[in-house]
């Protein structure tokens, strides 16, 4: 089978160095697979080996993934969920939730969010690939899915190292270590054992990388990643590694609107609500991308917008079957490639009527926008 499971492209120098502190910060960015809700999932048996290995040292946790999203909401919490929450070693999870989004936005948001963490420069990162069910035939015939491979391309482009637990799990059942229903019963989701093989996977990464000084292919001297030096020409030039979000103040509001805290998700501080078909907002914002994020669900209202005047457009939710009535952080990018400069936004509120669906519930988490590459 074609590609590695692991691949130490640069020492964890900087994690190492925290170690012999005392005290380090573990953070995780990722979907359902990595998110801390269900209890079991790989990272908890990560740090359960952690804190056995290093009963000297306090770990703290900042597990900021969250299920059913991918690396363009990442790259928007990656400063309020990792960066100030000073992470010492970042692991990044996205292999399987971008898997079907749009390709052009996955490769912008990705390398985006992974030039965010290298700028800060305190922490180091590594990537982890997860799997879902149709990678299955690619990887049976010895190949590397898109979505991995051009994670792969980033993480040689900028010298970080990768574990593939995915293909971990697949050789485990491949060799009779563990039957399919151990690991993955409904094509995605690991049950402990499925857990424990992804864990497994990164712990292997981890003791090598603190078993020996500088372990594996240290990063040549123009790729390594140093604190204050420039990061490496981007892949992509429209990358989103310059995201800002617009304060509420900032936006003007026509009908019953409030700001109010999340009552559901603990990753939104406040949200800009109603449930008013017809009510309007508008605000001004200097980029050249747009994304809104949501309290989403099954009774989430819909809306009408339009940017700087043009044509109104009707922004359609993918509302799956297993979709709560509330309570998914969701992103909806409704502009890109935008001139840079100043622009406008107007937005209305809309039945969201369709299949399953009759809410009118709009709860506003974010205004996200997108910078001019730099």
């Amino acid at each position: 089978m074609n590609g590695d499971i692991w691949r130490h492209r640069a020492p964890l120098e900087k994690f190492r160095r925290k170690l012999e502190t005392g005290a380090v910060t573990i953070g995780f960015l990722g979907g359902s697979i990595t998110d801390a809700a269900p209890g079991h999932n790989w990272p908890e048996k990560v740090l359960a080996w952690l804190t056995e290995a290093y009963p000297g040292v306090r770990f703290t946790v900042e597990n900021a993934a969250i299920g059913a999203t991918g690396s363009d909401l990442g790259c928007f919490r990656a400063r309020r969920d990792i960066i100030d929450r000073d992470c010492d070693l970042v692991f990044v999870e996205y292999a399987v939730n971008d898997y079907y989004g749009d390709k052009e936005n996955r490769k912008r948001s990705r390398e985006g969010l992974l030039r965010q963490l290298l700028a800060w420069g305190e922490a180091d990162v590594v990537l982890v690939y997860t799997f879902l069910q149709a990678m299955y035939q690619e990887m049976a015939e010895g190949g590397v899915p898109d979505s991995v491979a051009e994670l792969e391309l980033l993480a040689e482009h900028y010298g970080i190292g990768s574990v593939w637990v995915g293909l971990y799990a697949f050789e485990e059942v491949r060799l009779g270590r563990m039957d399919w229903d151990e690991w993955l019963p409904d094509g995605l989701h690991p049950t402990h054992r499925g857990s424990l093989s992804y864990a497994q996977s990164v712990i292997a990464f981890l003791e090598k990388e603190l078993r020996e000084e500088g372990s594996g292919r240290p990063a040549a001297a123009d790729e390594r990643i140093e604190d204050g030096k420039a990061l490496p020409e981007p892949i992509n030039a429209a990358h989103w590694g310059s995201v800002s979000q617009l304060p509420f103040a900032q936006v003007a509001t026509e009908g019953p609107w409030t700001i109010r805290r999340s009552s559901r998700i603990v990753w939104i501080d406040q949200m800009l609500a109603t449930s008013a078909v017809g009510a309007r907002l508008s605000f001004p914002f200097e980029g050249t991308g747009l994304a809104l994020a949501f309290d989403f669900g099954k009774r989430s209202a819909g809306f009408r917008y339009r940017i700087d005047g043009g044509e109104p457009a009707v922004y359609v939710f993918d509302r799956q079957d297993w979709c709560p009535d509330e309570g998914m952080f969701h992103l909806a990018l409704v502009a890109r490639d935008l001139p840079p400069g100043q622009h406008r936004a107007d937005l209305e509120v809309v039945h969201g009527d369709g299949p399953g669906c009759t809410g009118t519930r709009f709860k506003l988490a974010f205004i996200g926008v997108i910078q001019e590459s730099r």
